[in-house]
């Protein structure tokens, strides 16, 4: 409140865009760098259901025995 009794006045902040090349085989690289790729993930999931259910199945029993 002061400082608009001596006369300040907002200002609108400064934009300093900085141009950068376009390389797309930068781009590329990096695309593939970040990428993830587990084609193995697929084949083992049914092995993993499986495993899954057998350790329910297991739980289960030992619940009953007791």
């Amino acid at each position: 409140m002061l400082q608009s009794m001596f006369g300040h006045r907002p200002k609108h902040k400064k934009f300093d865009y900085k141009f950068r090349y376009h390389d797309p085989d930068k781009e590329e690289r990096e695309k593939r760098r970040i990428k993830i790729e587990r084609p193995h993930k697929k084949h083992h999931q049914a092995r993993s259901v499986i495993l899954y259910a057998l350790a329910l199945a297991f739980v289960i029993w030992i619940i009953t025995l007791l």
